[in-house]
Parts: structure tokens; sequence; C-alpha cells
């Protein structure tokens, strides 16, 4: 019989002497944790994509290359393997074949994968290649994330169920395990497609599971038997988050802690009561990833120049606005890092403290037992802090002590959920605070939106018609010179045109044209137009340049601006 570097010789892909030297390196590798199979070594190592060098070994051993992703495999032919041998030996069928069908595998030379699988079929099987990693997003795809799990626990008749007895789960070892790997695998699969949310959704006859990307919601591919699991991934969820597995009709809070590639990963964990069974939410922080610097949240250098001045002013406040979600407290954390040192005494009081921050003093709300915002706050006030920052602004009392501290020598930093800058001010003064201290305390106000950037390994240009673009307000100048792009979707973007987000920004600075507007009380848009004129850039405009940089798509910049005036325009 034929040896493998006999074989790849033949094929003209690796040499006797390059098979020895790179087999020892794979081996190392191997012993240090690498998870690399042999053949994509040697492509690797041979400079070749793994998908030329299977298809030249392909043709070398006379079978067939399978371009997965441009091809559809029915239902029925995905039955003739069982999804935990798929799983197992990363092996998908393809199509029929006769009595038998055709199998896309990685690895033509392991013999034990090549017998497990035709035991496993009982019929003829006809092999064919296909990279690895293309193997496992089609496995992912038709089967679900974790089918093979889900299968182990199909074997067994009766449902699993989480049991309740000295405050300890009850469970099956084997059955219990599988949940437990079965949970992993979701949170791992969202945190690989850098997921910032995963919702369980319980349906009547389903359970949906969702992961939130970029801002946009997905449907994760899921096993079709997942519902009679419901109960048990549920009570999963809840025993890992520290929750009482038994109270199913009040909603409960936890936090999950876990490591993932030395990474830790901070999950804080919701459940509501539904008509179907209990609604988990959970939301995915990674503590790395807030350490940004001013530099790169993406500020056009002028309004990144005048930012810098106000977050080193002795007092004063500065307020960041826009819906939940928008990027307020990245914004927040940014600023303070900026400015932290040994010189400067910072706290926060934050609901929940989403990062931890080193060398500033951070406090949770905990309303449960009395330690609210403005309690916090009051307190705070007395442990000689020079910067201050109030998770959001919620209420009079709230509002009152902030300015009050801002007004005895204390830079705040602090949250409104208003739509733009300008109405912060009006917010203030609805809540019941006198205009002259708003005028006096607020030295600025930064709205902000998340817009989703184009994905840079498809990025293509994007023809637009000049009469749309007069509609939603592009700026004229600009329509016949722009380009405009957009993402055409590839594997890297998960086929979804943008990767990534950017903010858009709407800076409002306190000055003597707008103090006056204040004092008299007037109307958002009467503020808003005076601040254009002197030169604020709204949070449409900003988009826009950002668009004409190639960053993001005119689509994009309407999605997270859409305000009431455009909307005639859009749908004519």
């Amino acid at each position: 019989m034929i040896s493998i570097k006999t074989l790849l010789d033949e094929a003209d892909l690796v040499n006797p002497d390059q098979f020895e030297q790179w087999s020892r390196l794979w081996r190392i590798a191997t012993e240090n944790g690498s998870t690399e199979s042999l053949l994509s070594f040697f492509s690797r190592e041979r400079g070749i994509s793994d998908e030329k060098f299977l298809q030249v070994l392909a043709g070398k051993l006379d079978w067939t290359y399978v371009d997965l992703p441009k091809t559809t495999i029915p239902a029925e032919v995905r039955k003739r393997l069982s999804t935990k041998t798929a799983f197992q030996y990363d092996a998908i069928p393809v199509g029929q074949n006769g009595n038998g069908i055709q199998v896309a595998v990685s690895n033509p030379f392991d013999s034990g994968l090549l017998s497990a699988i035709q035991f496993d079929v009982g019929g003829p099987v006809e092999f064919a290649l296909s990279p690895k990693n293309e193997i496992q997003k089609a496995l992912k795809k038709y089967y679900g994330v974790g089918a093979e799990t889900l299968d182990e626990l199909q074997e067994d008749d009766d449902p699993m169920e989480f049991l309740l007895g000295d405050e300890k789960e009850i469970t099956e070892g084997e059955q219990e395990a599988s949940v437990i790997k079965f949970v992993n695998q979701i949170i791992w699969e969202a945190f690989q497609d850098r997921a910032t949310d995963i919702h369980f959704e319980p349906e009547e006859d389903d359970l949906r599971i969702r992961y939130r990307v970029d801002g946009i919601l997905h449907q994760a591919p899921m096993p079709p038997q997942l519902k009679r699991f419901q109960s048990a991934i549920i009570s999963r969820i809840k025993v890992m988050s520290g929750m009482d597995i038994a109270e199913k009709r009040l909603p409960q809070d936890g936090r999950i802690n876990v490591r993932i590639k030395g990474e830790e990963l901070d999950i804080r964990v919701s459940t509501v009561p539904t008509v179907y069974g209990e609604s988990v939410s959970l939301r995915l922080l990674t503590r790395g990833k807030i350490f940004l610097s001013l530099d790169k949240l993406g500020f056009q250098p002028r309004d990144e120049e005048q930012l810098r001045e106000i977050i080193v002013k002795p007092h004063g406040i500065l307020l960041v606005t826009g819906p939940t979600g928008s990027g307020k407290s990245t914004s927040l954390y940014a600023f303070l890092s900026s400015i932290n040192s040994v010189q400067k005494r910072i706290i926060t009081i934050e609901e929940p403290v989403e990062y931890e921050l080193k060398g500033i003093n951070q406090i949770a709300v905990r309303s449960d037992i009395g330690l609210t915002f403005a309690m916090g706050l009051r307190h705070i006030l007395r442990q000689d802090p020079n910067v201050v920052m109030v998770g959001e602004i919620r209420d009079m009392e709230t509002a009152e002590i902030a300015i009050r501290a801002s007004l005895t020598g204390h830079l705040v930093f602090s949250t409104l959920h208003t739509n733009d800058a300008p109405s912060a001010f009006t917010r203030l003064i609805d809540m019941g605070i006198e205009p002259f201290l708003v005028a006096s305390s607020v030295e600025a106000v930064l709205a902000q939106r998340l817009v989703r950037k184009i994905c840079l390994h498809c990025r293509i240009e994007q023809p637009m018609d000049p009469d749309y673009l007069r509609k939603i307000g592009f700026p004229e100048g600009k329509i016949e010179t722009a380009h405009f792009y957009q993402g055409a979707g590839c594997e890297e973007c998960h086929q979804l045109g943008y990767q990534g987000r950017l903010a858009i920004y709407e800076l409002l600075i306190m000055n003597e044209a707008i103090r006056p507007l204040i004092l008299g009380r007037s109307a958002a848009s009467t503020i808003s137009q005076k601040a254009i004129e002197i030169g604020m850039r709204t949070l449409r405009i900003d988009g826009w340049q950002k668009v004409e940089a190639g960053i993001t798509t005119v689509e994009e910049v309407l999605r997270v601006t859409q305000s009431e005036e455009h909307l005639s325009a859009l749908v004519e």
C-alpha cells in the first residue's frame, strides 16, 4: 500500500524532506496545544490554501472535491449519518449515490474515521474531500449548534429534569454533563461570533436562541428537538449564575464569570417568566475590550480636541446621551481612563459595574438595600473625589446632587436617555432643575449612536441614486463626487457585509450663545438650530462624513438616526 509520504510527493505537494521536517514541527505544535490538522499544517507551510491543497490531493486519490459553501444538502441525506458520528469525526454527508451516500471528510488518511463512517451508514460510502473548517461550518448550519450533545440526551426516553433537595440540584450524571456541554457550546459560539447578547426565548413548540452581533439580532441554527430540553437548559444557566432554580414565577438576575482563551468574560444573566416558560438573556462583557483610548473612539479631530479640554477641567458636568446600547458607557470609561492618574481621586457609581478599571473606586447600585444613585452620590461627595461618574441621571434628586457637586468643584460625568444633545438641557429642566443651574453647571453634551462598519474583506462600491440622496439630506455639494460602499458578504463577516461598530457623534459645547436659550427655557429645536449655526455637527452629518470615508453605509446611518421628519422621504 502506498504511503502518505509517497502519495504527497507524487502529487507534488510535499517532498520527502519537507514531509519529515514539517511532521516533526507539527508534532511539537500538537504537544503544545495546537489543534491544527497535519494536512492543514502542510498546506500552510507549502504556502497554499487548504482548498487548493485538498483539490490537488483529491485529484491524486481520484476522489471528488466538494465546495461546501456552494452545496445544498437535502434533509434525507443528512439523516443517513448520525449526528454523533458527524460531529465526532468532522464528516458531513453531501449527496446520494445509489443505495449509498457521498460523505465529505478532511483527512483521507485516517482509517479509523473512514471505518467508523462506513459502519454508521451501514451501506456503500463514497468519500469526498473538503476543508475541515468548511465541514464544521456546514455541521453547525445543517444540524445546529450543539446537535451532537442533544443527540446524546435524546437516547434517553425521559426528558431530563432538575429536581431540588437540600438546595442542591439532583441530576443524572451523564445527562447533566451533556447539558453543561451544550450551554458551554452556545456561549463559546456567541463569543466566536462577537455577540454581545444571547437570548433564550421559549415559544409554543420551540426554544429560539438568538445572538446580537453588532447591535443586530441573528437567529442561531439549532437542533429541532431543542424544546424538549428547555427546562434543563434554563435550569443549568440559573445554576451557573447563582439563581434559585425552583423560582419560575418571578424575574431573577445573576452573574457568570468564565475564562475563554485566557480572556475573562463577565456574563450578566436575567430571567423573566413568559407564557411558554422563562425567557433568559445573557449579556457578554469582555473586560479586556473596554480599555479604549480617546483617539480610538472615532471622533473628528476638532471634537476630540474640545473633549480633551473638557475632561481635564476642575469642575462641571459632561453628559453623554443616547439610547440603550449606543456605547455611552464605553465613551465614559475611555474618558476616565484618559484622566486616570495618581493625582486624581475618581469614584463611580454604576448599575451595574460593567467593567473594572484599575485605580478607580467603583460602587454598584443596590436598590434592594437602599443604595440608589442619589444616596451613593451623596456619600461619594464626602469621600474627597476630584472626578465623579454617575451611571445615569434618572430623577430630580440625582440631577440636583450632580449639579451641586459640579458647582462645588467636582468634575461630573453622567448619561441621560435623550435622542440628541440639545434635548439633554430640556430634559433636566423638565425634571425640575432650575434653568440657571443647568446653564451654569453643564459644560458639554455628547450624543452618540453606533453604526456597523463595512467588512473590509468584501467591501465593494455601491451605486446610489442622486435623487434618493437628496431626499435623505445627503450634502448637496458632495452627491456627485462621493463614493459609496457596501459589504458583499463573505466568510469573515458571516455573509452580513458588516464587521465591528463605530460611533457617530454630536458634540454641543456650552457657550454664551447657548446659555441665554437655556435660561429662557427654549425648545430643544431652537437650541439645536443655534448650535448648528455656530458649528455643531449633528449625528446625521457626522454619519455622512463616515459614509464618505467608506467606513459605513447610508443605510446604517439612516437606521440609527432616522427621525420623524425624514420618514416621508424614505417611504416615497
